[in-house]
């Protein structure tokens, strides 16, 4: 039986091979096909081409999202709309960004940009202003200070101005530093 086997091993690895190949066949043919999804979207392919477009023609445009700024026709484009706007922000931003008038509250230590800008957005632009504040002034603008409340007292702003106010920065140089 050996012998046979031997003798006829090339046979039998062709007959492997072909059940193996006959069985690879039949369980790759007997899977079902995967499932398509299935989409109710107007816009999908499978919906009526009239749907579709009245789909696409009702949506609105991004100009009929934009309203026009005051001043502006109605029928402007984007870019009027967009130009009014900008030059609108422009105007509104000009007062902020003018040259600062007065001292430069920077000196003043624990006065930074930041507070420099809201200082001079509450209308304190000069060491003189500083000088003459009471606690009373003191309480009113650390609550306009948001997070910045309680540094004039802790850094002492209202004897900063006055030596910065009198010009005397060699007292000011011997108590806060140099200027």
């Amino acid at each position: 039986m050996m012998q046979m086997f031997e003798a006829n091993q090339a046979l039998l690895a062709g007959i492997v091979l072909v059940v193996v190949f006959v069985v690879w066949w039949i369980w790759g043919r007997s899977k079902p096909a995967p499932k398509k999804r299935e989409y109710t979207d107007v816009l999908s392919e499978g919906a009526e081409k009239a749907a579709r477009n009245t789909a696409l023609i009702d949506a609105p445009s991004a100009a009929a999202l934009v309203t026009p700024p005051p001043g502006v026709g109605t029928m402007a484009g984007i870019g009027e709309v967009v130009a009014a706007a900008a030059a609108e922000e422009i105007t509104e931003a000009a007062p902020a960004q003018a040259a600062p008038q007065g001292d430069d509250l920077g000196r003043i230590k624990g006065v930074g940009p930041k507070l420099k800008a809201l200082l001079a957005s509450l209308g304190v632009t000069s060491y003189a202003q500083i000088a003459a504040w009471t606690d009373e002034d003191i309480a009113r603008i650390d609550a306009q200070l948001g997070t910045f409340a309680g540094r004039a007292k802790r850094d002492n702003w209202v004897e900063q101005a006055k030596l910065l106010a009198t010009g005397d920065t060699a007292a000011y140089e011997a108590k806060f530093g140099k200027v």
